[in-house]
């Protein structure tokens, strides 16, 4: 038998979001259907009054109910210090460390020559324009250590260098509570050229 059209609609939609699959989109419609009317309408709301309330900041381009965003707008943040990531969601993760004080930059993705996403696809336009600005002393490439996020962070440094700006990279390697006969050879190789004296 096949599901409802009402249900299959909703399927659609739902499994266009990043990481569901169309079992989980299923499972998720189900349960969405179930719910008590005025949880839907909670949920309904909350993703309008998001659509509605979100804008980009006009200097780092995180997502934010105001412009600039409070990151930004904070006057106790390092000025000369930028940390460059792809998406929102990483910036959040750098920000629970409480040890960086600098400002952000968000890409909007990373550079890809298999999928066509060239430096125009991404903001890289604007942080130049950004650098040339601001009195930046160093830029922090916190780009993934994935194959696009280390073209990404190669193809920055060389574009950046030249402004006389120092760039660093994000240290990788053994993570924290890690053994180390599990890890991988790229991992510990990482870990050996980014050692530090103790």
């Amino acid at each position: 038998m096949n599901r409802p059209q009402a249900i299959e609609r909703m399927v659609e939609i739902i499994k266009k979001l990043p990481g569901v699959g169309p079992k989980m989109a299923e499972r998720l419609s189900y349960h969405i259907i179930k719910m008590p009317p005025a949880e839907v309408e909670r949920l309904i709301d909350s993703i309008q009054k998001a659509r509605q309330t979100m804008k980009c900041c006009s200097a780092c381009y995180n997502l934010s109910e105001t412009d600039p965003c409070p990151v930004c707008a904070d006057s106790s943040r390092d000025k000369n210090t930028i940390c460059v990531v792809e998406t929102p969601q990483d910036l959040i993760a750098v920000s629970k460390v409480k040890d960086y004080k600098g400002l952000y930059f968000v890409l909007g993705g990373a550079l890809s020559p298999l999928d066509a996403v060239g430096p125009e696809d991404i903001r890289v336009a604007q942080l130049i324009k950004r650098l040339k600005s601001d009195k930046i002393s160093e830029v922090i490439l916190a780009t993934d250590t994935d194959s696009k996020g280390e073209i990404t962070a190669v193809y920055l440094s060389e574009l950046i260098k030249p402004f006389g700006v120092k760039v660093t990279r994000l240290g990788y390697g053994l993570p924290v509570g890690g053994d180390i006969e599990y890890a991988d050879e790229v991992t510990i190789s990482r870990a050996i050229a980014g050692r530090k004296e103790m």
